[in-house]
């Protein structure tokens, strides 16, 4: 059976019982299965709710017939495990389509597909009917009654009246008027938007969040599939739920979760960062699997790749030979899941099927999907930008919510946010005497400082010393985590670099960040720095702040995880590209740590290519003294020579040129050591 956590809605992974399956087992199947459709009846249905039951109803009779031939223990014939199998194949789509109809997050979308779901139930009764049909009655020991009642069963099938609701029509209907007032930019009819919410259900803040988040995903599916064909009418939807959320409902009616995403989270997911990037490469062409696939053998693959290698002419799976039984290729959502959730983490760009992500992002990033689409987020946020200014306490707070939210899951929404004015608003709020506030607004900023025209406007409306001030003094550690995070897309502008480093407590705040704050916060505040010392003039003011010693003390802690390692090293090798900051790591006894760090087998292969880097500015700044003592250390060489052939081009001509200091320091010494006692026997034999 398929997973249902990975389905895409309305579709219907059936799969036909094996033809060796015994009787009794199929049997025994199908009634644990008849009893699973049979729960439904007790979840509510806010669409073809009337359908829908008429299907329960036909299969709480199929049931009760199925009961009664297992304790009679019938003679198997061709054509009664041929209207079993039949019947298990059908009643799984049945099963998928009502888990479907009883989604609590799939109202409006499952409202709009009402028509093609009347088709599926269509279908399915038509299914049940055939398969009814050829059931062998005259060679099964039931009763006369048993017989008359399963035929009456396979006429109320074949005869079902399956049609759209009129109650689903109408308010179908409304909610096309909403579209259509959407896309001609006039505000929503209120009455018959809240026609349309009552109907389903949609009662409050959270129940229109969880539409938001099924909308989310699907669009997210949708376009990183072929067609496309659904994903003007999911932005369209998308974009009157988000109107709805951010103006209906006043009030957020669910203890908020932390939201993922604002910035880089350590503890976050550790089985996704115990992983190596290779894991996740189509073992064809060695890139990352953008759409992977699993072949009957177990292996997977990106579809692109391997639909080339059957298209040659191969039916075998390329790791292993084995011939394939089908070419038929099975989406491993799953591994796509991780693979988004890594490159999501990691910064990497995730391409799409045809090489293209860059493109579509772009086309991502200007628009909103659909005209509809742009036009409700555009009306909310209008909306929020009112309530930021003119609001109550409880009303700023929702709209900073609601901008949090907006502003993490869009370019497009975070470029509508920045034009309507809602930065200096911000600003002022990460000010307010409010903590819940404070953190939002500052979680807000972060998130729109990673739209490129964010960062001028926060920057002439003197946003610097202000989250300066969040950043040393917030209420809370994420308001000044956040903070941290947003001065490092700050740093990403060579001009603001300058400007950053000239605020004299600058460096030091996100110092105390990495000395006390979480690990969230030591990331954010590591990368941060990290951006600083892009700008060269920041080395020096670092430096006398003290970084050296507080990285070196940070990696010799054991605990900390490896991305703050990782993190360290990068700013110890940025610091040792001059002398000066060689002498400081080198007076603060870093050497041996960084071997050490070298050495373990727990250092990822990211922190062993900054330790080559550093290692190897040391060599060079450092002189005779530094490369005696990486000469006498056994074990670092195993970890060069692993680089040389595991490592990017930049890290293995690294460890290239270290490799050859060590050996040019090694023959120098072996032919001074060698020319020494030839010297002296010269001599003696002279005075002999």
């Amino acid at each position: 059976m398929c997973d249902t956590n990975t389905r895409r809605i309305l579709t219907f992974p059936a799969i036909r019982p094996c033809e060796s399956v015994s009787p009794a087992t199929l049997l025994s199947s199908l009634i644990t299965l008849s009893n699973t459709i049979s729960s439904y009846k007790l979840k509510p249905m806010y669409t073809n709710a009337r359908t829908a039951r008429d299907s329960l109803r036909l299969v709480g009779n199929i049931l009760v017939f199925l009961q009664e031939i297992r304790q009679d223990d019938p003679t198997p014939s061709s054509t009664f495990l041929l209207s079993l199998s039949e019947l298990h194949f059908v009643f799984q789509k049945l099963r998928f389509l009502l888990e479907d109809c009883t989604r609590p997050d799939a109202r409006v979308w499952m409202l709009v597909r009402s028509e093609k779901v009347s088709n599926h139930f269509r279908a399915i009764f038509r299914s049940i009917s055939v398969a009814l049909d050829v059931l062998p009655l005259d060679s099964l020991k039931i009763s006369v009654e048993l017989k008359e009642f399963i035929g009456l069963v396979k006429n109320q099938a074949s005869n079902s009246n399956v049609m759209v609701r009129p109650e689903d029509q109408l308010t179908l209907d409304h909610l096309r008027s909403v579209l259509d007032q959407l896309e001609l930019q006039m505000a929503p009819d209120s009455n018959k938007l809240k026609r349309v919410l009552d109907y389903l259900g949609i009662s409050g803040w959270s129940e229109c969040n969880k539409e938001i988040k099924f909308l989310e995903s699907e669009i997210g599916s949708e376009r990183s599939g072929n067609k496309k064909s659904d994903l003007g009418i999911l932005c369209s939807l998308m974009g009157v739920m988000i109107y709805s959320r951010c103006t209906v409902f006043t009030v957020i009616d669910c203890d908020k979760t932390p939201i993922s995403g604002d910035s880089y989270s350590c503890n976050h997911n550790q089985f996704v960062k115990s992983l190596n990037l290779d894991d996740f490469r189509c073992p064809i062409s060695l890139e990352i699997m953008s759409d992977p696939v699993t072949l009957t053998t177990g292996h997977t693959y990106d579809r692109s790749s391997i639909e080339k290698w059957f298209g040659s002419g191969n039916l075998t799976c390329p790791k292993t030979g084995e011939k394939v039984s089908t070419s038929h290729l099975v989406s491993n959502l799953c591994i796509r899941s991780i693979i988004k959730q890594y490159c999501l983490e990691k910064g990497i760009s995730m391409a799409g099927p045809d090489g293209g992500s860059r493109n579509r992002e772009v086309t991502r990033a200007t628009t909103g999907g659909s005209v509809a689409a742009e036009a409700g987020i555009k009306m909310a946020v209008d909306f929020l930008v009112d309530r930021l200014v003119f609001g109550t306490k409880e009303a700023k707070y929702k709209a900073c919510y609601e901008v949090r939210l907006l502003s993490k899951s869009s370019t497009f929404n975070r470029a509508c946010l920045v034009e309507a004015g809602v930065v200096p608003s911000l600003l002022d709020l990460i000010c307010f005497r409010n903590p819940k506030i404070q953190e939002n607004a500052m979680a807000s900023l972060l998130n729109l400082a990673k739209y490129s025209k964010t960062k001028k406007v926060l920057v002439e409306n003197g946003g610097l010393e202000l989250i300066l001030e969040v950043a040393q003094n917030g209420f809370k550690m994420e308001a000044r985590q956040h903070a941290a995070g947003t001065l490092f897309y700050l740093a990403s502008v060579d001009e603001y670099r300058d400007i950053i480093g000239k605020i004299p407590r600058s460096i030091p705040v996100l110092m105390e960040l990495v000395l006390d704050g979480t690990d969230r916060c030591k990331k954010n505040a590591l990368v941060a720095i990290l951006g600083l010392l892009m700008y060269s003039e920041n080395h020096w003011k670092a430096l006398a702040a003290g970084i050296v010693p507080l990285l070196i003390d940070l990696l010799r802690s054991s605990h900390q995880c490896e991305d703050l390692v990782t993190d360290s090293l990068a700013i110890l090798a940025t610091l040792a590209n001059n002398p000066d900051g060689t002498m400081g790591i080198l007076s603060c006894g870093a050497l041996h740590v960084i071997l050490d760090v070298v050495g373990s087998t727990t250092t990822s292969k990211e922190s062993r290519e900054y330790c080559v880097a550093l290692l190897l500015a040391m060599c060079t700044n450092g002189g005779a003294d530094v490369v005696r003592v990486l000469v006498s250390n056994s074990s670092l060489m195993g970890p060069l020579y692993s680089l040389l052939t595991e490592g990017g081009s930049r890290a293995s001509k690294k460890a290239s040129s270290l490799i050859r200091i060590l050996h040019e320091f090694n023959e120098k010494n072996a032919s001074s050591a060698t020319r020494r006692p030839v010297q002296f026997q010269e001599q003696f034999v002279d005075v002999w």
